[in-house]
This record gives structure tokens, C-alpha cells and sequence, in this order.
């Protein structure tokens, strides 16, 4: 199971943004993961103002995955083509990384982002 960005923060500071059963499936799936490119994409918002952490992102995101026991997907050659093979459904190169790494890994994505499930993937809301 792959977490997009928002689920990720939703899992950390705001888990009634997340449905019961979604939080269920979470806690029960032996692997949850998120991809590198979403420490990029924290970075970013923190950078940007639009995000506040209680600390800086690097502390705060290693925290939060030690934490929650998550693993973290490295950005590979092959994610980066598969992603820029992607139809031009959602234009956010965030996410379409994290739309690759799960087709790449065969993984369903926790995401509130209804257009990720035009690739073809499983998405858990």
C-alpha cells in the first residue's frame, strides 16, 4: 500500500480525514510505504509557507515514518520513464511519481485524488 502526500499528512496530524476502514486497512497491511519524491514534495510546502510542521521537514518526516513503521520507495530510472510515459491526466510531476511507483510496484494508493484511479490503479479513499 502506497500513501500519497496528503494521506500521509492526514496520518500524521489529522486522522479524521482518513475513512475507519481505510485506517483499518492501514494498520493491517504488513507494508505501507510512501515514495522519496514525497519528502520533495513536504519540502516544498514547508518551503512554500503553505505547510506547518512542529520541526524541519527531515526531522519531522523520518519521526513520522519511524513512527508508523513506513517503508520508503526510492525514486528509480524506471519510475521516473514510466512517469513521463503517464497519460496527461494529472499534470502534478509529484504525483505522477507517486502514480508510477505504484504501477511500478504493483501497489494500491491511499489518495483522496479521484484522478489517479484514470491510470489504472487501485486507489483506497
Amino acid at each position: 500500500m502506497l500513501l500519497d502526500t496528503c494521506a500521509l499528512l492526514w496520518l500524521a496530524h489529522d486522522q479524521r480525514k482518513i475513512s475507519t476502514a481505510t485506517l483499518e486497512k492501514i494498520s493491517s497491511t504488513p507494508v505501507v510505504c510512501i515514495t522519496s519524491i514525497t519528502g520533495f514534495e513536504i519540502g516544498l510546502k514547508y518551503s512554500a509557507g503553505k505547510l506547518r510542521l512542529p520541526m524541519p521537514p527531515h526531522d519531522w518526516l523520518f519521526g513520522i515514518v519511524q513512527h508508523h513503521q513506513i517503508d520508503i520507495l526510492d525514486l528509480t530510472l524506471d519510475i521516473a520513464m514510466k512517469a513521463t510515459q503517464l497519460p496527461a491526466i494529472h499534470r502534478d510531476p509529484c504525483d505522477r511519481f507517486i502514480i508510477a511507483t505504484a504501477i511500478v510496484h504493483g501497489l494500491p494508493i491511499v489518495t483522496a485524488d479521484q484522478r489517479f484511479a484514470a491510470y489504472g490503479v487501485e486507489v483506497i479513499v
